[in-house]
């Protein structure tokens, strides 16, 4: 398999990189909104509220959302932890209402990443 991209499909700041810079490249199947098939490929609520809330990204889609006022991790923890009523991630194991919610939340979340960035 080969891979070609047109220039006019690149960010410029990959244009810009140095010479050998490496990238890992992800392929998915899209549905017909263009978005990936199966975007719940973290089957895991704990492992899954645990990546969101380190995620730069998430904390900026819950800063637009008015969901929390300081994008950092502390914020998007406290704000999931207050959502989903729950104290602590390792409840997420047991809570299906808490964990339906979270993969919401992360459907919402990849949304809006995908129009974003």
């Amino acid at each position: 398999m080969s891979l070609a991209v047109h220039p006019d499909d690149v960010p410029e700041e990959i244009l810009r990189d140095f010479v050998g810079s490496r990238y890992q490249v992800v392929m998915v199947r899209l549905n017909d909104d263009q978005l990936p098939i199966n975007r719940n490929i973290f089957k895991d609520p704990v492992k899954t509220a645990g990546i969101l809330c380190k995620d730069p990204l998430f904390h900026k889609f819950l800063l637009e959302a008015g969901n929390i006022f300081d994008p950092s991790e502390e914020a998007a923890v406290d704000w999931l932890r207050e959502t989903l009523q729950i104290l602590s991630r390792s409840e997420l194991k047991d809570n299906k209402d808490a964990a339906t919610k979270l993969f919401a939340i992360h459907e919402d979340y990849i949304t809006w990443k995908h129009q974003n960035v």
